[in-house]
């Protein structure tokens, strides 16, 4: 079956470059695979992977070398780059998790999209009279003008999580194809592949139910796998093989219902392996910018790391406080200098502004590849750790090589065996809308030349 699925995505890929343009809108299908390097689709034959959906589309439409994301290079920024065309610092998803000096968050994610305040490729799908679907994408929870919505949310793990995901998708959602495919719908912490293999089918059930115009689909296996044993892993690798028969599962059965469709496979950021875990933490608390009490929790703070997996953010409580600020930029060049503190890079002020970061942040701090960015772990615990659990991550400045994530795109229209070079993750999205014939004026970069 996964055999004939491949064969009818490479026969219909092969026949979507030979119609001509259609004059109206076309519908589109996005689908995210967290993680996915651009080598492992490029070099999948000298890497020995056996991708035949996703190499398909190399000759059969355009892709990109590689592509330079966001700062910094973690899940939520990127997504909602791709979504948006715009940096963070104009969207507001400045990280994967909020700001929480005081750990009170329970470890509280941006998932809420209010919190984006840029228009999405939902709302300009919706402003070209199509219909939206979404599953998965992270940053979706009341996102306006999804019509059939899925979003990404969990809090503990536990099966109330379930509950929470009925509740916030659009109603009766869940239920209807829970019923339909007669299984539950995955748990919203459920980074697994069998986790994957449920989403792709729950993508299925809502093209033949719904026929979304606009599709957002998100895949988290590859990038859980290659945290726990690393990018190039022969686990990671079988992973990515199985996500690969995933994403042709899905393609074979939308273009049964859009035969015009085009459809997008894009990441958020690369990865690489690592052997070193950094804890900012005990330098500011040894300097005084963060306290704590008896029970060794965090009491207070003028000024905290913010960790994205290989990089800081540095904020000030009060950001007007000169001798603060001085304080910390001394503080952080004291560490830069000690070999030991893993810091390849600091940045201030003016560099996150150019750089499209976080603009909350006085300072941002870039690890050296291979160092982990721990969040706060207890009051007692040394500068330098064992990067428990990871071996693999990602959260460095985007310039790294390792950081490139992928852009892949087919359908009619669409360029055959263009290969558009190394790209910009904010021109994404606005390729994606002039494909629809819709538009996101205030995208950041133009769209790519992947027309004939």
């Amino acid at each position: 079956m996964k055999q004939l699925a491949g064969w009818i995505v490479r026969a219909w890929l092969a026949l979507m470059v030979l119609m001509p343009l259609p004059a109206l809108a076309r519908p589109v299908l996005l689908i995210s695979i967290d993680g996915l390097r651009p080598g492992d689709v490029i070099g999948a034959q000298a890497r020995g992977l056996k991708l035949p959906n996703l190499t398909a589309f190399l000759t059969q439409g355009s892709y990109a070398e590689g592509v330079v994301g966001v700062l910094p290079t973690v899940t939520y920024p990127s997504h909602t780059t791709l979504i948006t065309g715009v940096s963070p610092a104009r969207h507001g998803i400045v990280s994967n998790t909020t700001f929480d000096p005081l750990h009170i968050n329970e470890d509280g994610w941006f998932w809420y999209a209010e919190d984006n305040k840029a228009q999405t490729l939902w709302d300009a799908a919706f402003l070209a009279r199509m219909t939206t679907g979404n599953v998965h994408w992270p940053v979706s929870v009341g996102a306006r003008h999804v019509t059939w919505n899925l979003p990404q949310i969990w809090r503990t793990g536990h099966p109330d999580d379930r509950k929470l995901v009925r509740a916030l998708a659009t109603p009766g959602l869940v239920a209807e194809l829970e019923a339909a495919r007669r299984e539950g719908y995955a748990d919203g912490k459920d980074e697994t592949l069998a986790g994957d293999k449920l989403r792709a089918g729950f993508a299925q059930s809502l093209i033949r139910h719904h026929q979304p115009g606009f599709l957002t689909v998100y895949l988290t296996a590859l990038d859980h796998q290659q945290h726990v044993t690393g990018p190039g892993s022969a686990e990671a690798h079988q992973t990515l093989e199985a996500i690969d028969g995933l994403v042709g599962d899905i393609i074979a059965l939308e273009h049964q219902f859009h035969p015009d469709a085009v459809v997008a496979v894009v990441s958020d950021h690369g990865f690489a392996s690592v052997d070193t875990a950094i804890n900012l933490y005990r330098p500011f608390i040894d300097a005084g910018l963060v306290t704590v009490d008896p029970a060794g929790k965090i009491s207070g703070w003028s000024a905290s790391p913010w960790a994205s997996g290989g990089s800081f953010a540095i904020v000030l409580a009060h950001p007007e406080d000169a001798a603060l600020r001085a304080k910390v930029g001394a503080l952080l060049d004291r560490l830069a200098a000690d070999p030991a503190s893993h810091i390849a890079q600091v940045i201030a002020e003016p560099a996150i502004a150019a750089a499209g970061g976080n603009p909350r942040a006085a300072f941002f701090v870039n690890l050296k590849i291979g160092a982990i960015a721990t969040p706060f772990l207890g009051s007692g615990l040394p500068l330098v750790l064992p990067p428990v659990g990871y071996k693999g991550m990602h959260g460095y400045f985007p310039a790294a090589p390792e950081m490139r994530s992928t852009f892949l795109i087919a359908g009619p229209g669409i360029a055959k065996a263009r290969n558009l070079g190394e790209i910009d993750m904010r021109a994404i999205a606005p390729t994606l809308a002039k494909v629809m014939g819709a538009s996101l004026p205030a995208a950041e970069k133009p769209a790519l030349p992947v027309q004939p």
